[in-house]
């Protein structure tokens, strides 16, 4: 029972609400669908500022969407205990002369259910980022625009996993810049949680079998080097699913122009997804440089 009751807070879909929505913070946006390669119909608001470049934002899995993060319905096991509203964000890059395409993952929001019906934590969702930036590309509003990619946690590991794709994310050279909030590995992560080591392999063994692939071996590292545009990796160094090394390997696989930024903040994962949301223009600014 224990087993997959942990599975089910690490890969089971369902637990990501859309809680609030642009015009509740006074933004002009429509609603807007796309779908992937493998036909999943993904949702999410393009949020309209300047035509000339666009940031796209792809979110943390199972417990985000969107709109980001709600404690609410989270039980005892809360990330963070206030909402984190990604359209606090949005209205800065707005101010700054950015449109916005904030979408929700398969699995996730308002999107529809992938062929895997399980968060894989990017070997699936990488799909939902290349549809993203074809649906951009391809807007008949956005035409010729630069691209900023704004990719959080699991959003950064399907990222990665979408540049070292054939007829991925390298196809697009529109795409000027990206930001990689907190990028964690699934063993990482599985390590962080302290697990028995019998509980460890058990709960593993079901996610990957849920899964279709062996997430512990599975691993976006390889494609790290693949990305060919500048970017800032950002980390809080008191987060403890942090393995520094882990960072410091991205960072280091990188063979672009790039800067990385630890943040000093609470003990929690949340914190450098919170701190997003209130200080946007200390991460943000990076897009300027090259948008």
């Amino acid at each position: 029972m224990i087993t997959k009751y942990l599975s089910d807070s690490m890969i089971k879909s369902g637990n990501s609400p859309v809680f609030n929505t642009p015009a509740d913070f006074g933004l002009n946006a429509e609603n807007v669908q796309f779908r992937a390669s493998d036909g999943v119909t993904l949702s999410g608001w393009l949020i309209k500022g300047g035509t000339d470049k666009v940031i796209i934002q792809s979110h943390f899995g199972v417990q985000s969407s969107k709109a980001g993060y709600t404690p609410k319905g989270k039980g005892m096991m809360k990330m963070w205990n206030t909402d984190i509203s990604y359209l606090k964000h949005a209205q800065y890059l707005v101010q700054q002369g950015y449109s916005i395409l904030m979408y929700d993952f398969r699995n996730h929001g308002e999107s529809g259910e992938g062929i895997c019906p399980w968060v894989t934590w990017g070997p699936e969702e990488h799909k939902d980022v290349i549809a993203a930036v074809d649906y951009i590309t391809n807007h008949p509003v956005y035409l010729g625009c630069k691209i900023g990619l704004l990719s959080i946690c699991m959003g950064a590991a399907s990222t990665t996993y979408a540049y070292g794709v054939e007829d991925g994310l390298k196809k697009y050279t529109n795409i000027k810049a990206m930001i990689a909030i907190q990028p964690l590995l699934y063993p990482d992560f599985v390590a962080a949680l302290g697990l028995p080591g019998f509980l460890g392999r058990r709960v593993s063994k079901l996610n990957s079998k849920r899964a279709g692939m062996d997430l512990v071996t599975t691993s976006f590292m390889p494609n790290v080097k693949d990305i060919p545009i500048p970017t800032l990796v950002v980390q809080n160094k008191n987060d403890p699913y942090l393995n520094p090394d882990s960072i410091n390997q991205y960072y280091d696989e990188l063979r672009v122009e790039k800067d990385l930024l630890w943040l000093d903040l609470e003990k929690k994962r949340a914190a450098g997804y919170h701190y997003l949301t209130e200080q946007p223009a200390d991460i943000l600014n990076f897009f300027n440089k090259y948008l």
